[in-house]
């Protein structure tokens, strides 16, 4: 019989009071507290397991469906099925998990509340984009961009998917860490409770967005047992920003309630429901086998996960370990917004805003497997601006990677462009207008990759590149819009599509970028390397670890004492001294 609290002349709290205790004395179980049951009955209203009560006429739920309910909620969460609020169901209901509700219409006897029915995405090149970052976050943004990047790669690593970053407004999948009621229907509650949610793929203007509660304790590699590890939040999540709904395997991704962390992000392999479910949706991935394991790679294999601070002050230099302070580079190149310094068998990487993420160089061949081994040096590289791909020169041939992965069929002859046998100096992808650059001695051309061929009337004498050397080691755009030449020890900067050197260059590419003094020196053997380098007023740099990075207190280009200006040295040294520090310390 259905029953109001009208019909029993009970206030709404004291007729589920009652009708929860009849049905716990019933069954021998403790009576629940009032708080108890309000958590239920909010509970599995919210997450779609009971439908909300009717505002007008107050009518309430028997106390059969709330008893079935309950049992829905058990058999879904994995729980044994008694019907009533024990404490494994109240356990559970207390446990972190995604906002968006747990049945399908059909699952949940076409309640008011449930997720959308199943949808897809009906193009296969995604772009995502973080709007808002953490704003209280022991995790800096380029370990935030890196582990949504990594999100994303485990969909696409067995799909047909394809997600690439961009800067713009108009990302298929915008991420944002936001806070309480952000007015999309889902209001995050503070630390616990619900986490994230993502909407699914669609036409609405919030399809595919992905949003965190900031208020939770994100973390990565992390043994606080209080955080929240984003890199497994973010790849349920994404499963839903491409079109999967919550499961109950308690082995899969896809399960409602927060897990803890899953691994690491490099070796971390989707449970096979979940690979089932999403080739359901989208198909295999071409040359992906549907019951091979993926190779296990190291985190050093991948370029774009930042390293997590460790203590290097005591690890020595490699034999063969080039000084980046005293030696100009074989190429450098922007690759998902970061700029990468390569030197023999080496590469030193900065994030976007110029950080160096380590002292120490890593090998190029153990992040791009692929190249062969007994390749020393690398031409020029840069990274395609139509599909994100990384391509590597070297001599007459040249590579083509996605990520750290060479495509097959390479290496092919660099003819492939219509440039001549006998290698290049420089590559850089222009974004000014979607062309890519190539030098060699005092000659360059100009290339389009959307259209696969060489724009007419190259190569071109580069006089028209006022103020350039020829003979380049290598060229890049960056962030900022201005595109830098190197050259030996300097570099040259040109602003905009002027094609002229901006005045007051060239300057010092170790000081400037590699975080250098002008006579710094930190190769094998060097006197820096053991004792410090001298700078040329006679004061002694410090080296010492700080949060983990080796820290060099060195004057930056905004440091350098102009012969006009009489400054006390020691002061300019302990500015820029504390200025590193406090840098260093938001890494």
């Amino acid at each position: 019989m259905l029953i109001s609290h009208k019909e029993s002349c009970w206030p709404p709290e004291m007729f589920l009071i009652g009708l929860l205790i009849a049905l716990r004395e019933s069954l021998g179980a403790p009576t629940p507290t009032a708080e108890d049951i309000n958590l239920g009955v909010d509970w599995l209203t919210k997450f779609g397991y009971l439908p909300p009560s009717d505002p007008v006429s107050g009518q309430l739920q028997t106390q059969e469906e709330l008893s079935k309910a309950i049992k829905a909620m058990q058999e879904f969460g994995g729980l044994k099925s008694t019907g009533i609020l024990d404490e494994p169901t109240l356990e559970l209901m207390k446990t972190p998990r995604c906002s968006l509700p747990d049945l399908s219409q059909s699952e949940a006897t076409r309640r008011k509340r449930s997720v959308q029915p199943l949808t897809k995405w009906a193009k296969r090149n995604l772009s995502w984009r973080i709007r808002t970052y953490p704003k209280e976050s022991a995790l800096g943004h380029d370990t935030v961009r890196a582990l949504m990047y990594y999100a994303l790669k485990v969909w696409s690593d067995i799909t047909p998917l394809n997600f690439h970053e961009v800067a713009g407004n108009n990302a298929d999948i915008q991420i944002d860490f936001s806070r309480a009621d952000h007015n999309d229907g889902y209001p995050f509650d503070g630390p616990g409770g619900t986490v994230a949610h993502a909407f699914f793929p669609g036409d609405l203007h919030t399809s595919g967005d992905t949003h965190f509660d900031d208020e939770e304790s994100w973390t990565f590699r992390s043994s606080d047992v209080h955080g929240m590890d984003l890199f497994a939040v973010a790849v349920h999540e994404f499963g839903h920003a491409i079109g999967l709904t919550h499961i109950s395997d308690m082995e899969s991704i896809m399960r409602p309630y927060y897990q803890g962390p899953v691994g690491d992000p490099l070796k971390y392999d989707l449970p096979y429901d979940d690979k089932v479910r999403i080739w359901q949706l989208y198909g295999v991935r071409e040359s992906v086998s549907p019951t091979a394991k993926p190779e296990v790679s190291r985190a050093e294999d991948h370029p774009f996960l930042p390293d997590l601070p460790e203590n290097r002050s005591t690890i020595q230099p490699r034999k063969d370990e080039p000084d980046r302070c005293n030696t100009h580079f074989d190429a450098v190149a922007q690759i998902r917004g970061e700029a990468f310094f390569f030197k023999g068998k080496y590469f030193w990487r900065l994030t976007r805003n110029k950080h160096l993420v380590s002292l120490q160089p890593a090998q190029i061949h153990r992040f791009w497997r692929g190249l062969p081994l007994n390749m020393d040096s690398v031409d020029a590289v840069y990274e395609r601006a139509t599909d994100h791909k990384i391509v590597f020169f070297k001599g007459d041939r040249y590579w083509v990677f996605k990520d750290n992965n060479v495509e097959e069929g390479y290496p092919r002859p660099i003819t492939d462009f219509g440039l001549p046998l006998g290698g290049v100096d420089a590559a850089f992808s222009w974004p000014h207008n979607d062309k890519t650059y190539f030098f060699k001695n005092n000659l360059y051309w100009r290339y389009d990759d959307q259209e696969h061929r060489m724009d007419e009337g190259y190569p071109v004498e580069m006089t028209l590149w006022k103020g350039i050397p020829a003979m380049l080691d290598d060229a890049m755009g960056w962030s900022d819009g201005e595109i830098y030449f190197f050259k030996g020890k300097e570099y040259w900067k040109v602003v905009d599509s002027s094609m002229e050197v901006e005045q007051g260059y060239p300057q010092s590419t170790a000081r400037d970028w590699l975080v250098c003094s002008d006579m710094q020196s930190d190769g094998p053997g060097s006197e820096s390397s053991r004792t410090g380098a001298r700078s040329r007023h006679g004061q002694q740099d410090e080296s010492r670890s700080e949060n983990g990075y080796e820290v060099c207190s060195c004057t930056s280009s905004a440091g350098h004492l102009q012969p006009s200006i009489t400054v006390h040295f020691s002061m300019v040294m302990t500015i820029f001294h504390l200025f590193t520090v406090a840098l260093v310390s938001l890494l």
